[in-house]
């Protein structure tokens, strides 16, 4: 029976994405087909899609969204990437490694790699372009860069593998073999997200470096100017202050992840209107269209992917997968590379939130059976797709600065193969030293 469900399941799915169907639709359909195949009511389908969007952490889905394109409606992101733009100096390549820093600074607000890939992108890569960069080479740091906006906290892709790990605890067996795991929440995976973002981030700046100088990007001749610092720094401090209100409020406890992004928008608000006086009622409207348009595709996406991964767990398909990877081998670095490798080779044709949500139930219990942590594995899943971002045929960033800088796919999609590169090679580090990930929260008291 399972390996019919298998067949039907995922045969369907594939077959509905190779004849263009979008993913939703290549979901629910072949869902859809197993319940039928199995005899059971399809109103079950539609209880279990409508219960997948009722969790409190969920909340914080569209509030994450509707801040940051307030941040930008409101020129906040316009001053963090002015604050980044200060520090680049006479250092090689010091205007790409500022869109690295800028895309850090605004993906601790935004939590998305799309949105951090074009709110830094509309201002730093015809900057670059003048200072003398090629388009190819300033599109292609930019949206590698922009994926670290899913990998720095808050994070969208984090809190929907919170939701989707919640509903799946450490099993009696694993913890007996292996000890107590810890248990999963999205602040824990908040904290724990930290110093994997700064590795990878210092990965692109090493790669950035190295491409700069070959190719002879050097920085401005006037050298650092420690004024124009502080005025950039005094100009957008109100700015700098939102990632501290909101991660601050989180890791202080003194607000939830869904209230921190209650907060962030309010602040946002207050801020820009205020003080920045930058925010009009139209673009008031236009970041509230633009939350209405990526929260229903996420929430249409997490319906259909919930019930998909629902029936994989009701017929004990990811017990089944786990047993066969064991089976393979049990040496715990050969299965994170199998896990690493399949997990971009998913992620550059599937959507992160729908390869997320369907891959949590199977990859999971693999994970318990050899003893990793469910918040270590979550954070490498997550930086591993990342990189889906910025590779083709469906990485987002690349569309967005290809549309920036008017150039072909093709073109930043080569350019971006040596930052796509060094990335993988500092997963591998995060995933086979997890104290990458886990010092903090337990520092933290977490």
């Amino acid at each position: 029976m399972a390996g019919e469900i298998i067949l039907i399941l995922f045969g369907g799915f594939l077959f509905l994405l190779l004849i263009g169907a979008p993913i939703t639709v290549a979901l629910g359909v072949s869902t859809l087909l197993s319940f039928l195949y199995l005899g059971e009511n399809p109103i079950k389908f539609v209880q279990i899609a409508y219960t997948s969007v009722g969790s409190f952490p969920l909340m914080a889905l569209p509030a994450f969204i509707l801040a940051g394109a307030l941040m930008e409606a409101a020129g906040l992101s316009r001053r963090l990437i002015n604050v980044a733009e200060s520090f680049a100096g006479p250092f090689t390549g010091g205007m790409s490694a500022a869109t690295v820093f800028a895309c850090l600074f605004f993906g601790a607000i935004s939590g998305s790699g799309p949105a951090t890939t074009a709110a830094v992108g509309m201002l730093m890569i015809p900057a670059m372009i003048q200072r003398g960069y090629g388009r190819p080479f300033a599109s292609a740091v930019t949206a590698s860069s922009g994926g670290l906006g899913i990998v720095i906290p808050p994070s969208i892709p984090l809190i929907i593998y919170g939701i989707a790990a919640l509903g799946m605890p450490a099993p009696p067996e694993a913890i007996a073999e292996h000890g107590v795991f810890q248990t999963v929440s999205i602040p824990k995976l908040f904290i724990a997200g930290f110093m994997p973002a700064f590795v990878i981030a210092g990965s692109l700046l090493i790669m950035n470096y190295i491409l700069s100088r070959k190719h002879g990007y050097s920085g401005s001749s006037e050298g650092w100017s420690a004024r124009n610092i502080l005025c950039e720094f005094y100009r957008g401090f109100w700015a700098l202050m939102a990632p501290v209100v909101i991660l601050g409020g989180i890791y202080s406890g003194f607000f939830t992840p869904t209230e921190a992004a209650i907060v962030a928008i309010f602040y946002t608000l207050a801020v820009g209107t205020f003080i920045y006086r930058e925010l009009s009622w139209s673009s008031l409207f236009g970041a509230l269209e633009t939350t209405t348009w990526l929260t229903g595709r996420v929430l249409l996406i997490m319906f259909t992917a919930t019930v998909f991964g629902r029936l994989l767990v009701e017929n004990q398909i990811p017990a089944l997968i786990a047993e066969g990877m064991l089976s393979v081998t049990d040496n715990r670095y050969v299965i994170w590379t199998l896990v690493i490798m399949f997990l971009l080779f998913v992620g550059m044709f599937m959507e992160t939130l729908a390869t997320i949500l369907i891959l949590v139930p199977v990859m999971l219990p693999v994970a318990y059976s050899m003893g990793i942590d469910p918040i270590h594995f979550g954070v490498v899943m997550v930086c591993t797709l990342g990189i889906g971002f910025q590779t083709p045929p469906l990485g987002e960033n690349l569309f967005i600065a290809s549309g920036i800088s008017n150039i072909t796919i093709e073109r930043i999609s080569i350019a971006a193969l040596p930052f796509a590169f060094i990335n993988t090679l500092a997963i591998f580090v995060i995933a086979f030293f997890p104290e990458i990930s886990l010092w903090l929260p337990r520092v933290l008291g977490y």
